[in-house]
């Protein structure tokens, strides 16, 4: 298997990734999607690509470092915090301006260039402005409006699609083996996110949690109801984002104990305080962005309800997200009408823009939005 068989429903990206790869190279790249489309894995898999001697094949040396994280001229920059700061892109400067190994590339990923600071974009502005020889930075974001104009102009674009149901299903079936029933479902269900496809395919947990959130719009009926329903989504947010950071927390803290020479009650140097003190904001940053992102999710599930009801009030041919839960769907088109469904879709939209832009804590606009709902 080549690095770009795990880009689904991609043909045009990896045409013009190879046709790079074989000669039509640029030192800076943005690779732009909707999530789950495959943004970073399009850049990992060019970054392979680019290390090896066969153009990607995906079974030499270069190629299965590069896929692991591994290869020592591949510096990848991801964060789970709110943002990247400029200190994170200083050491990626440097590291630009080291020399490569063998005769190949140094490339520099950014995977969430969206959440850049000030600082950070002037920071990477100079560095793209006077590139190192054989230095190639790729950049992934949303949009191209998410990046700073004097960047972007910079950089070759490349768009990615949002892979159709049928590729997904696909992928799973070819690549992890689902059932080609469950495969399906979990296909529509994700909206074309490969990654929340994998994990309903493959989590009956994640399945089950899914199920809970679209059932909502037939639950809600007085306040105590709206209010229910948005303690619930918040708290599953909370319990899924704790089972990820978690382990990575307790990881970091052991660590930070190891640098220091901390062990239980004993002694601690001066500076371990104030470095506790940053690693515990740190984690308490990632742990606000996991719950938003798994909110966000929710919201999205949302959403896709009251699409389809539109979709089915309207007559159209389009393909149902949520085909499974056809009796909620039928009583919602008995009960309700486009306009007030396409207003509900508005209300999703302005309860994420509060969470995502506005900073308002996340279970008042949610209970502000079942209101809205209802």
């Amino acid at each position: 298997m080549s690095v770009w068989d795990g880009l689904v429903g991609q043909a045009p990206v990896v045409q013009t990734l190879q046709r790079a790869v074989a000669g039509d190279m640029t030192h800076a790249w943005l690779f732009t999607g909707p999530p789950g489309s495959g943004r970073s894995n399009a850049a990992i898999a060019f970054a392979a690509a680019l290390q090896c001697e066969r153009g990607g094949c995906g079974e030499c040396h270069s190629c299965h470092t590069a896929l692991v994280g591994s290869h020592e001229s591949i510096y990848v920059t991801r964060t789970q915090k709110l943002s990247i700061g400029v200190g994170e892109i200083r050491d990626l400067v440097r590291a630009a301006a080291l020399a490569p190994m063998g005769d190949r590339y140094q490339v520099l990923i950014i995977e969430d260039a969206d959440r850049l600071t000030e600082q950070a974009c002037n920071a990477l502005l100079k560095a793209i402005e006077e590139p190192s020889a054989r230095t190639v930075w790729l950049l992934c974001a949303p949009t191209v409006d998410d990046v700073l104009p004097t960047i972007r102009s910079r950089s070759r674009l490349v768009v990615l699609a949002t892979p159709s149901a049928e590729d997904v299903t696909r992928f799973l079936v070819g690549r992890d083996g689902v059932d080609p029933a469950r495969a399906a479902h979990a296909a529509r269900a994700s909206q074309g996110h490969i990654g929340r496809a994998r994990a309903l395919a493959k989590d009956e947990a994640t399945m089950d949690r899914r199920r809970e959130v679209v059932s909502i719009p037939g639950r809600l009926r007085g306040v105590g109801t709206c209010v229910a329903a948005a303690a619930m989504l918040h708290d599953a947010a909370k319990a899924e984002s704790a089972a990820i950071t978690e382990d990575v927390d307790a990881r970091e803290r052991r660590e930070l104990d190891d640098v220091y020479g901390v062990v239980e009650r004993g002694r601690r140097p001066r500076e371990y305080a104030p470095a506790l003190r940053d690693l515990e904001k740190s984690q308490s940053l990632r742990a606000k962005r996991r719950v938003l992102d798994v909110v966000d999710r929710g919201l999205m599930d949302l959403v896709s309800v009251y699409r389809d009801t539109v979709a089915l009030q309207l007559g159209t041919r389009t393909a149902l997200v949520n085909e499974d839960e056809r009796p909620l769907l039928d009583r919602m088109v008995e009960t309700s009408t486009p306009e007030l469904n396409l207003r509900r879709i508005d209300a999703v939209f302005v309860a994420r823009e509060q969470m995502m832009e506005f900073n308002v804590p996340p279970l008042l606009a949610l209970e502000s939005l079942m209101m809205a709902l209802r």
